[in-house]
């Protein structure tokens, strides 16, 4: 309470010196330099990099004209290095009784700045600070540091009179001001433009904001290159509707009784729209659950897509096709938890699947002597076809899409992944029942007669009669 009696026995000047050094009124001295004491404030953890600072008999302080106001606020090495420093003035127009009143602010790391200059500034030889100030026509003031070296810094406040740039000591006007001090992890949380992100880089532990669509700065307030309303609207609409290409797969497998297949199809199409919706960076944002669970559904049903697809063209038995589906699955959402966005998530599966296919075709192949699928119809106009329009997706997902192209390209792939399976999917495989009752009966089990032409989709229900292969 009695900090001017601390000093010692030191006599105190009538003047002490300003910041900024005012211009002095004529006839004035100039007082001897004099060491003002600092004022203590109070230390308040929230959380990690979120730290308030408070000022004892605060937060409003009163500056009297003949002596300015010092506070440390002392910054904890690591645990403070990583936030923001943001300091706030508010001046009380109404303490200022029509004066003419400016109080100035000067903001230094570790030494208390004692001016000598003969300008309003905040800086002495190899010594610079912050410099802030307040008025009645100004009466907030807002410094922001991002990263802040650690330590004390050193607040001094001063009023002083006139309108600049020259201003003189005030004789009897008391300026009241409020002072707001703290640490946060960013600035202004980021804003609707951005998230704050806790990092880490080897053994540094920092806050940063993420801008979205295009925002730049620290607090994610640059909107030079900010993507627009209508920009973000037509990403959002490119990514969702192009799911739409799932439409066609999913009636084709119906009506060719490939009902597991459609349902792989239609879950797809369902979570990657609504993924996409939900995944985008602007304000064009509708998510209908939690964001993980859309991205794990998404991924999980694009890649089962792929697998189903292929597994079908191999024309196995239902146990075994059933066994591979669900073996699949379970493999497939174990890699999704390892590492969603590795490449070898897509093409692992894919090469496996290939390698299935390749070996049933080439088993069938050698047992009927001839070379499956038997036409060449099929191969020109189904499986090349196919096969060309999947293998482009892949390569564009793998090598071409970007963050800067993301939007279209990836639409580009959703189109192209569902247009390959109407190519790929094979037709479905019809029995032949007549088939004379002793046929069936040689052997030592049933025999599955299927009509070749008819499996290939070569002949209607109203063709010429074909022979048939039967395999037990």
């Amino acid at each position: 309470m009695n900090m001017p009696q601390s000093l010692g026995n030191q006599p105190l000047p009538l003047e002490p010196p300003s910041l900024g050094a005012p211009v002095e009124e004529p006839g004035a001295t100039s007082p001897p330099e004099h060491c003002w004491p600092v004022r203590p404030t109070l230390r308040n953890e929230l959380d990690t990099f979120s730290v308030h600072f408070y000022i004892f008999f605060g937060p409003s302080v009163a500056l009297p004209p003949e002596r300015p106001a010092v506070f440390g606020l002392r910054l904890l090495p690591v645990l403070d290095s990583g936030g923001v420093l943001s300091l706030e003035l508010h001046l009380n127009a109404s303490s200022l009784r029509q004066e003419n009143v400016t109080v100035f602010g000067c903001l230094t790391h570790e030494v208390p700045l004692s001016l000598g200059d003969a300008a309003v500034t905040c800086s002495k030889e190899s010594l610079a600070g912050f410099l802030l100030s307040v008025s009645a026509t100004s009466r907030v003031a807002r410094l922001r540091i991002p990263f802040p070296q650690t330590g004390t810094w050193f607040l001094s406040l001063r009023s002083l009179c006139g309108a600049g740039p020259r201003f003189v000591r005030c004789r009897n006007a008391t300026a009241e001001v409020r002072l707001r001090a703290f640490l946060s992890p960013c600035v202004d949380d980021c804003g609707p433009n951005g998230q704050c992100k806790l990092l880490r880089t080897h053994n540094y532990l920092y806050a940063a904001c993420e801008c979205k669509a295009g925002w730049r700065g620290w607090g994610c307030t640059d909107s030079e290159d900010a993507l627009t309303y209508g920009f973000q609207l037509l990403s959002t609409l490119l990514l969702c509707l192009s799911n739409l290409m799932f439409l066609p797969p999913v009636v084709l497998a119906i009506r060719s009784r490939y009902v597991l297949e459609a349902a792989v199809y239609t879950f797809t199409m369902f979570f990657s729209t609504f993924y996409h919706a939900c995944d985008q960076p602007g304000i064009v944002v509708f998510c209908i659950m939690d964001y993980d669970v859309l991205q794990f559904c998404d991924f999980l049903g694009s890649l089962m897509s792929v697998w189903v697809t292929v597994i079908a063209m191999a024309r196995l038995q239902p146990v075994v096709k059933q066994v591979l589906y669900l073996l699949g699955a379970m493999l497939l959402s174990m890699a999704l938890q390892l590492d969603r966005h590795g490449l070898w998530n897509l093409l692992g599966p894919s090469l496996f699947a290939l390698g299935i296919l390749a070996t049933a075709w080439t088993v069938r192949s050698v047992r009927r002597r001839h070379c499956y699928p038997p036409t060449w119809r099929r191969w020109l106009f189904y499986l090349c076809p196919g096969s060309l329009i999947a293998g482009s997706a892949i390569l564009l997902y793998a090598f071409v899409e970007t963050r800067d192209n993301y939007f279209y390209i990836h639409s580009i792939w959703h189109m192209l992944i569902a247009g390959s399976v109407g190519f790929l999917l094979p037709p479905r495989a019809k029995t032949d029942h007549q088939v004379p009752p002793g046929a069936r009966a040689r052997g030592c089990g049933y025999q599955l007669c299927i009509n070749e032409q008819e499996e290939l989709g070569l002949v209607g229900p109203g063709g010429a009669p074909v022979s048939s292969i039967c395999t037990s």
